[in-house]
């Protein structure tokens, strides 16, 4: 059984930054599809970042890119999502999540689930 754990929300000012983390417990953490999601209050879960290959290149939603970047340590079995110029809009829970098909953009593509982690920006 796979567990994530996020660490690194908070409440911040717009225009600041927060790093989140997601260790895994995954034996085999390379080998999975890697993506943080993120829910606010009322609305569906959003994809935010993944990785689209096996070489690591990325995929943002279009709100993020520039600002966010997403990145792993596979010898720390350990994920990251790096924020900057953070927005009133970036407001919500921010999840990770494993899976088995690289660069999914949609949650049911996401087998493993963290406990979310929120983050909230002030103006």
């Amino acid at each position: 059984q796979v567990q994530l754990v996020e660490s690194g929300g908070g409440l911040v000012q717009a225009g600041g930054s927060l790093r989140l983390s997601c260790a895994a417990s995954a034996r085999t953490f390379s080998n999975y599809a890697m993506g943080w999601f993120r829910q606010a209050p009322g609305k569906e879960r959003e994809f935010v970042a993944t990785f689209t290959s096996s070489g690591a290149r990325p995929d943002y939603a279009d709100s993020v890119k520039g600002r966010f970047t997403i990145s792993r340590d596979n010898a720390k079995n350990t994920m990251y999502l790096q924020m900057n110029s953070l927005k009133r809009e970036d407001t919500a829970v921010y999840y990770c999540a494993l899976g088995h098909v690289l660069g999914a953009t949609r949650p049911s593509r996401y087998a493993y689930w963290g406990q979310g982690t929120q983050v909230t920006v002030s103006s």
